[in-house]
Order: C-alpha cells, then structure tokens, then sequence
C-alpha cells in the first residue's frame, strides 16, 4: 500500500502549559515549513519536505544533537501567497517551531519577508526556492547559490559557445526588472544582447501566442527561462511546434520531473538546466553518498529522488549544525548565533557559509543537459 506524505512527516507533539519556552522543549527541536505540498508546485515543495526530514531522521537515529532530536511540522499553502502567511502564523502559534525552512515563491516570501514576522518572532528561514533576485534580508538564509550565479554561469557559457543574441522568458512580477536589469548586466560583460522578452502571469502556467510569436520573430540563439516546471514546460512545448530553434535554457527552480510528465523525450532533448546541489543521481561525493545511503534506509518515498530533494537534504544538515553550534540552551537568538557562525562548512564536497550582507550560503552552480532520453547528463 502506499504510503502518504503525511505520514513522513510527523510532528512530535509540544506539551503545552499557560505560558511556552522554546528553551523548556525537552529533547524536541521542531522546524517549520509552508510550503506548496499540492498544485502547481506540489511535488518540488514534498521533494524539498522529503529532503528535510531525511536530513533531521538521520541525525535523530543518532541520537540527535546536544541532546535534542528534531522533527518536521509542516503546512500546505498550494503556491498561493495569501494564503503563506496565514499558515505561517498558525503553524508559529501552534507548533512553536525553532526555525522555518523550505519556502516557495517569489511572493509567498516577500511577503513573509516584508511582513515583519520574521523579526518579531526572532525566527531565521532557512532555504527557500524563488524566481527573483532579492536584497539580502536579515533572518533569511539559502543553503544555495543566487540566481545572479546561475545567470552568470549560463551567460558565460553562451560567450563560450559563440551566441550573441539572447532571449528572455520570465514571470511577471516585483522581481522582473532587477531579473532585467542583472541579465542584461550579465550578458553585456560577454558581448551578448538581450534582443526578446517574453512573460507570463505568476500562479499560472499560460504562455500566449503574443509571446511565443516574438520569440519565434526574433529568433534569438538561446532563451533562458527563469520560471516554474509547469510554465516551462508550456512556453518549450508551444515554441517548438512553431519551429522555434533556440536553444533552451532554464534555471534550477524548474522541475524536470514536471517538465517530463508533460512533453515528450524529443521536445525535451537539448534543454539545458542549471543545478545549484550536486546531482543526487551520481555519487560524486561524500554528501551525494551520504544522502543516498539515507533515502536507502527510509521508508518507501511518495515523490522520487530529486535535485530539489537534495537541496531540501543540504537544508536540514545546515539547521542540524546551527542547532549544534547553538549548544544545549533551546533558543531562537541561540539558533540565529548558531547560523551566523557558519562560516565555511563542508558538508562533503558542497560548502555552506555566511558571513554579514551574504546570506545565498553557496556558490555552487554547475549545468546539466537533458538526454534524448530524458536523463540528466553533466
């Protein structure tokens, strides 16, 4: 029988008197995650939430840290904004967790960000997944490179293969003109134009024929597709049945899985994606070793292995250590310290470190090529 979600994902309950310390929690340290666990987004929000919890249950078949195991509290807000930071404060209310991790959506977290909860509950995020460049915030960390990183990796390769003409698929929103503004930046370091732009409406996956014209009009030499798996997969599916010849690229919040389920292996092929985790299907290093050897001895998963699995694995190894940095006092400012201390560690081949006005964590950014097949090949 298979086996829900739901049931990976078990919150150990917090015993609850008039008043609550995080300090007084004996032996449980819980993290909290809203995430989209269905819609659009479903399965790279349960794939993050899976690589969380791989991380905490090892380390708690371990004994846990400083004395503490660590449990996973989490709430389904199905990629829609209005509804992340309600669910926020009810799982703050609720289930008191140390610190929030594995956020989706531009909006969703600067919302979350711009709302002030953050620094009157005194509670970091860790991790989040979004489709814009943002400022660096205090009380927000990522365990993975910037965007900024991976269009430079992508815009130095073009200049490295010869293409000067550029093209640009986006979601609308807030974050649209820095995106502009750091490509354009980018590009024209490597003598490269951005000669179109195309755009669709967040929370959908609809690419008009108005978009896909001026792509195919202005035949640009490749397109950099900074958008969700399901838009994604929309804009290569109508672009290539209009002859559309570019070739395609797209950052790594999109979902290859979802992409796969949509368009055929042909459509597919040639598409090359940025990764900011090292490829869980590969075992290049201690920490791909590590994470496989976990997902061997967990229960059967509702989603498969993914990159967003891994990058949700890195997560919880980092909170793990900012909990141990933090010592045997449970505390939001003792967790916060702990995170700040964090200046260079070495999870097996993959580095996380932070340090004031830096707060991306890695550098980490390699391109990975969609096979005939529809493999992913370095």
């Amino acid at each position: 029988m298979k086996k829900s979600f739901s049931s990976l994902a078990r919150v150990l309950t917090v015993g609850g008197a008039m008043s609550f310390s995080l300090a007084a929690v004996a032996g449980s340290i819980v993290v909290g995650q809203v995430a989209p666990l269905s819609g659009l987004e479903g399965n790279q929000g349960r794939a993050y939430s899976t690589g969380i919890e791989l991380a905490l249950n090892r380390v708690n078949a371990a004994g846990g840290v400083n004395g503490h195991t660590f449990s996973l509290a989490r709430k389904d807000d199905g990629g829609r904004p209005a509804d992340t930071l309600a669910a926020t404060r009810l799982l703050l209310d609720e289930k008191k967790p140390l610190v929030l991790a594995g956020y989706f959506g531009d909006r969703n977290v600067a919302d979350l960000v711009g709302s002030g909860l953050l620094q009157k509950e005194k509670i970091a995020l860790v991790g989040y997944r979004i489709n814009e460049i943002r400022n660096e915030e205090p009380l927000v960390y990522n365990v993975r490179a910037s965007l900024r990183d991976e269009l430079g990796k992508l815009v130095e390769h073009m200049g490295t293969v010869g293409m000067s003409r550029l093209g640009l698929f986006y979601q609308e929103g807030a974050g649209a003109a820095p995106l502009m503004a750091a490509l354009e930046e980018a590009a024209k370091a490597k003598g490269i134009k951005l000669t179109v732009k195309g755009s669709y409406q967040p929370g959908t996956a609809k690419v008009t024929k108005e978009v896909i014209d001026a792509f195919v009009t202005a035949a640009p030499q490749a397109i950099i597709m900074v958008s969700t798996g399901s838009a994604a997969a929309a804009f290569i599916e109508r672009y290539r049945m209009d002859g559309g010849a570019a070739k395609l690229f797209a950052h790594s919040g999109t979902d290859i899985e979802q992409i796969s389920k949509r368009l055929g292996d042909e459509q597919m092929k040639g598409v090359a994606i940025t990764q900011v985790t090292p490829n869980p299907y590969k075992v290049s290093s201690g920490l791909v070793k590590e994470f496989n050897d976990t997902v061997a001895k967990a229960p059967k998963l509702e989603v498969p292995v993914s990159y967003a699995m891994m990058e949700g694995y890195i997560a919880g190894a980092v909170i793990v250590e900012a909990a141990r940095r933090m010592g045997a006092k449970v505390s939001r400012e003792g967790f916060v310290a702990g995170l700040d201390s964090i200046g260079s560690l070495d999870l097996g081949g993959y580095k996380v470190g932070y340090k004031p006005g830096m707060r991306s964590g890695s550098k980490f950014v390699e391109l990975t090529i969609i096979t005939a097949t529809g493999s992913i090949r370095q």
